[in-house]
Parts: structure tokens; C-alpha cells; sequence
């Protein structure tokens, strides 16, 4: 971090090579939606009131046809009846999974980038591990794997589908950027520390709450790219255009803007800093620590200002998917799966849902299908993902298990 610093050395010089990886894998980030409710009032997942087998630890998932791994935290003392908040923490290039969970050298306090402590228990915690320990998204791919660990979870626990934030540093940084832009229904806020497009940006046109932060000194991704990323969601968030301030070089100081004239419940917050490459600055000097620096507790309070109650609305348009059991028998049941388009045509679609009680599907048609366990999801067909304004579509499917009629949620794109 331009030499000013201990704790990410090693992480400025995995980065310094970040640029060159990106530029032929990253590009791509998949337009399928996580089908997962939209930001609003309170909803709750089918893992609430439900004993869970998922624990603290590392976990497995297919997703994409790969095996990725990830670790989870819940809350001491989780309580399968209160709807938490579910905060994903992503690791910089270079950096692990593990990194993210433990807090490295800064140990516990900066678990999460120092969230898990200030939360207080009062959240899900979620470090995915990136493959070649970054965040190419080839394909879209990475995306597909947080969509896939949302149904897994939120089918096994108690989380309030309004509160999903996601954060993380430098490569962890432009992977949260990056469903800022392709899931801006799932996601209620993202904080980006020293971040870029690397892991693209599919979409990228409706407001997310935005939070960025930035090193002056930083020459491994420089601060002019973290203000296009907050520059885009200010757009996107309807802010006032502005250019907030900074501090001077050899201040060792940081300022903090909240932006003005942007639409209820999207704000922008800009926390510049004299400092390098590093998600963990401390004032009055040119080092960094998780335990003393002033991010992780700026961070929290911006994730922490959205109530259930004060989520917005999401953007008009989209879709809506029901589900109909139309046949059953014993051990067995056929339903159909009716996909509306909004007041706006839709490209492409992706439907989802969680089984209630350990149902499986033996056979699917018009749809394609990914996911295991109780976390379902069915993208469109090539031949049936145009349809027009308040039109519809179907699919059909089998499975074996007693008759169910879950919540179905539907993302267009």
C-alpha cells in the first residue's frame, strides 16, 4: 500500500497483478437474478421456525457443476424464530475465505471486516472462497454461486430477505460491486473498500444503497477507480452530482460524505482516506489495524441505518411467478409454474424456491434447472425467456414427496 503500512503488504502484491487477470476473465457477469424476495418489508425465509442442520464452519455447494466451499457464522445463541440480517464478506485476490472469518492478525475484531463484533450477534455471516482465491466471475459464475448460497441458507435459517448486505476488499471489493450492478433486488446495500469493475457488471442501471471507500495513496487500484464505481450508484441512486471532499495528501486523516437529493432509502456515502491499499486504515498514521481503524465502525452504521420497515420499494417492472400443484399420488406431485412479466417485457428469467419438506424434483420441462437440496432454481429456456408486458409463460415439473406450494420469487432480466 504504497509502503505505508504491515497488514496488507502481502495482499498490495497478490493485487499488483489483478489488473492483467481481470482484463480477459472478468468481463462477463450473469444477467440471471437470484430468486430470492426483493428488498421491502419484513420477509422471512422457510428456515424460520425450522431446526438447522447447517452449522458454523466451513460448508460445500455445487453450484455451476464445480464444488465451492464457504464459511459460515451464525449468531450465538441463533434463535430459528428472529429474521437476521445475512452480511457476505469477500476476500481480496490472494486471500481466503478463512482471512475474511478470522480477522488475520487483527483476530476477532476485524472478523467480517470488523462487522461480525459490531454486530453483536445480530446477523449471518457468509465468506465465500473465491476460485484461484479471487473473483473472476467467468461467465457469470460467481454470481451463480452467491445466488445458490442464498437459497441453500435461507432454506435452512431465519434470515429477513430485506437485510442482505455484502462487502469486501480490493478483488472482494469489485465482487460486491458487481452484484450491486446484477442484483440490486436481492442486495439492500454494499460497501466497497478500495475496489474496481473486475468481476463485471451486468445491469448496473437500478439503485443499491452505495458505500465506497478509498486510499489517496492507493497503487494498486486507484482511488479514480473507486469514484467511478460510487459515481455509477449516485447516478443510479438519483443523487446530487457532486465532488465530495477529500483529505489532502499528508493529512493521515479521512472524511466522510453522505450525498444529498438522492432517492429515499439509496444512499451514497463516499469515506476517502490518506492512506494506500488497505480496507483498514488508522488516523494519525500510515499504517493499518483491524482493531483501531475507523472503517469497520462506518461501515456498520451504514448497513445498520435500514430497518426492515425502511426498505424501499423495488424498481417497477420485472416479474412474478406462481406456483399450482395440478396432480399428485402417493410419494409424488406434478406442478406448474406460471412466470408474468411486469408492466415491462422481460429477456430472460429466473425463478426460485425453497422446499419445505425435503421434496425433490424427478423430472422438469420448459425450464432449466440448477441447484441441490432445498434450494430450487429454473432459468428460462432459450426459446421462452422474451415475454411481453403483463403476458406470461410456464414450466412444469415432478417430484417425489408429499404436495408443496412454496413461495416462488421471480428476477428478470
Amino acid at each position: 500500500m504504497s509502503g505505508r503500512g504491515s497488514l496488507f503488504t502481502m495482499i498490495a502484491v497478490a493485487a499488483a497483478a489483478l489488473l492483467v487477470l481481470v482484463t480477459s476473465r472478468a468481463a462477463v457477469s450473469s444477467d440471471a437474478g437470484t430468486a430470492a424476495a426483493p428488498a421491502g418489508a419484513l420477509a422471512t425465509t422457510a428456515g424460520c421456525g425450522k431446526a438447522p442442520t447447517l452449522r458454523s464452519g466451513t460448508q460445500s455447494i455445487q453450484t455451476s457443476g464445480k464444488n465451492r466451499s464457504f464459511i459460515l457464522r451464525l449468531p450465538d445463541g441463533y434463535d430459528n424464530g428472529t429474521p437476521y440480517r445475512l452480511i457476505f464478506g469477500f476476500h481480496w485476490l490472494g486471500g481466503t475465505a478463512a482471512d475474511v472469518d478470522s480477522g488475520g492478525a487483527s483476530g476477532y475484531p476485524w472478523s467480517f471486516y470488523g462487522l461480525r463484533q459490531l454486530s453483536n450477534n445480530g446477523a449471518i455471516f457468509v465468506a465465500p472462497q473465491g476460485f484461484n482465491n479471487g473473483w473472476a466471475n467467468s461467465n457469470g459464475e460467481d454470481v451463480t454461486f452467491v445466488d445458490d448460497l442464498i437459497r441453500l441458507i435461507e432454506a435452512d435459517l431465519c434470515v429477513d430477505t430485506s437485510q442482505r448486505f455484502a462487502t469486501g476488499f480490493s478483488y472482494g471489493g469489485g465482487m460486491s460491486f458487481s452484484l450491486a450492478c446484477s442484483r440490486p433486488t436481492v442486495f439492500r446495500a454494499v460497501a466497497v473498500f478500495s475496489g474496481a469493475q473486475l468481476s463485471g457488471c451486468s445491469g448496473g442501471t437500478q439503485p443499491v444503497a452505495y458505500m465506497g471507500l478509498h486510499g489517496l495513496g492507493d497503487t494498486v487500484l486507484s482511488i479514480a477507480q473507486g469514484r467511478a464505481l460510487r459515481d455509477r450508484f449516485g447516478r443510479n441512486n438519483g443523487c446530487t452530482a457532486q465532488n465530495p471532499p477529500e483529505p489532502s495528501s499528508g493529512s493521515r486523516g479521512h472524511i466522510v460524505t453522505t450525498y444529498s437529493g438522492c432517492r429515499a432509502g439509496y444512499p451514497v456515502v463516499w469515506a476517502a482516506f490518506d492512506n494506500g491499499h488497505t480496507p483498514a486504515p488508522v488516523d494519525g498514521t500510515y499504517t493499518d489495524s483491524g482493531v483501531t481503524t475507523w472503517t469497520k465502525a462506518a461501515v456498520w452504521t451504514f448497513f445498520s441505518q435500514f430497518g426492515s420497515s425502511s426498505s424501499p420499494t423495488p424498481a417497477p417492472g420485472g416479474c412474478t411467478a406462481t406456483m399450482e400443484t395440478v396432480n399428485s399420488w402417493s410419494g409424488g406431485f406434478q406442478s406448474t409454474v406460471t412466470v408474468r412479466a411486469g408492466g415491462s417485457a422481460v429477456n430472460g428469467w429466473t425463478v426460485g424456491w425453497a422446499w419445505p419438506g425435503g421434496q425433490t424434483i424427478s423430472s422438469l420441462w420448459n425450464g432449466v434447472r440448477s441447484g441441490s437440496g432445498a434450494g430450487v432454481t429454473v432459468r428460462n429456456e432459450a426459446y421462452n425467456g422474451s415475454i411481453a408486458p403483463n403476458s406470461t409463460t410456464t414450466f412444469g415439473f415432478t417430484a417425489g414427496g408429499a404436495p408443496a406450494t412454496p413461495t416462488v420469487t421471480c428476477e428478470a432480466s
